[in-house]
């Protein structure tokens, strides 16, 4: 096995993280204070290509492959978690989620404008009483023909004020069980489709997070994706390549807090000495260390499974199950290193531990990638 990166691929690592370090640093703190969305910069990402990254070039993408899509999350994501859940929904998401079971059509109108940044995409799942579970959809779509009806709630949906397109998942069937699910495309502005107001998040806080309600929405049949019964399978497969995004989100943020942790020990002293000098802090530096290093193995290897054409389902939530613990261990352990300075918003630390957590959460919590492993090795 070949373990360095392609030219290629440094490339593509250096264009993000110099993105993240010019444009997403300087403010950061202010938007997450505010819980400002960044159009300005979501606009700059979509010229860059981030907003569609694995996108055929046909519809407006990147072209790229899942290496290089975890490698710009990852320097997003040390820098500004809020900007990269964003790019993190409209790929892995939104439009893998069209591109690979839209029709042709569907890919036209919507696919060409997501992938560029002209659109930003919305993911909907998530209910008050069905999180990640598809097959407790309480949101209906009654079939009326020429049309469906839609009536239901959605919560926790990023981007979900700030969305041009969203991709509703809701129960037909309730008889039929996982087979009487449908995914259907919505776009803002429908009658009877509402935004509630935006949640004040612990982490996160410049994403934009809503509640949504739809009451009698009409949506044309053409808007549904696949065939009848389709929806959860499109839901079940998308939720794994989104698995990847997120661990590659909860690598960036560790890695961002321990680069931070280590240059901040080279400075500052205590007991006559810089404090990386003192073993309790350099064994706190190597533990951070090696568990980071061991998180990019895993969200490279499912990576690397996505693009070999390989069964990811596995690999992703490993490397989600995993990453996402070690962001929450070890941006802890960095605002200790930090002191009480750890615990002052200039040092960028406290941000990044709060933003850790939701990568335990969302995409699956911690409990849910368990039970998607297990339940494969069982079947083994």
């Amino acid at each position: 096995m070949d373990f360095k990166l392609s030219e290629e691929h440094k490339l593509v690592r250096d264009a993000a993280r110099d993105f993240a370090n010019t444009e997403l640093l300087p403010g950061v703190i202010e938007r997450d204070n505010k819980q400002t969305f960044p159009d300005e910069l979501v606009k700059k990402m979509g010229q860059l290509g981030f907003m569609g990254i694995m996108v055929d070039p046909k519809y407006g993408g990147s072209g790229m492959d899942a290496i290089s899509y975890v490698l710009i999350m990852e320097e997003l994501s040390k820098i500004d978690a809020s900007a990269s859940v964003i790019v993190s929904v409209n790929n892995s998401l939104v439009c893998y989620g069209l591109e690979t079971f839209a029709n042709e059509e569907q890919k036209q109108k919507y696919l060409t404008k997501l992938a560029t940044g002209e659109f930003i995409g919305a993911f909907c799942l998530s209910e008050p009483e069905a999180g990640s579970d598809a097959t407790s959809q309480r949101t209906t779509a009654e079939d009326k023909g020429d049309h469906y009806i839609i009536n239901g709630t959605k919560n926790w949906i990023t981007s979900g004020g700030r969305a041009d397109v969203y991709l509703v998942i809701a129960q037909t069937d309730k008889h039929k069980g996982s087979h009487g699910i449908n995914a259907f495309i919505l776009e803002k502005g429908m009658p009877g489709f509402d935004i509630g107001p935006k949640e004040d998040k612990l982490g996160i806080r410049g994403s934009d997070t809503h509640t949504l309600q739809f009451n009698d929405v009409k949506v044309p049949k053409e808007n549904r994706i696949g065939e009848d019964g389709a929806g959860f399978r499109f839901a079940m497969k998308t939720l794994s390549g989104g698995r990847i995004g997120i661990a590659a989100q909860a690598l960036g943020i560790a890695a961002g807090a321990y680069e931070l942790a280590l240059k901040y020990s080279k400075v500052r002293k205590a007991f006559g000495t810089e404090i990386c000098n003192h073993q309790a802090i350099a064994f706190k530096l190597a533990d951070m260390y090696v568990d980071i290093e061991a998180a990019r193995h895993l969200v490279m290897k499912a990576a690397w499974d996505k693009d070999q054409g390989n069964s990811y389902d596995v690999s992703s939530a490993v490397a989600k199950l995993y990453a996402s613990k070690v962001a929450m261990e070890h941006t802890v352990e960095a605002v200790q290193i930090h002191g009480g300075n750890g615990f002052v918003k200039e040092y960028h630390v406290e941000r990044l531990m709060r933003d850790a957590k939701i990568t335990q959460i969302y995409e699956g919590t911690s409990e849910i990638q368990k039970i998607v492993i297990s339940r494969n090795l069982i079947k083994e």
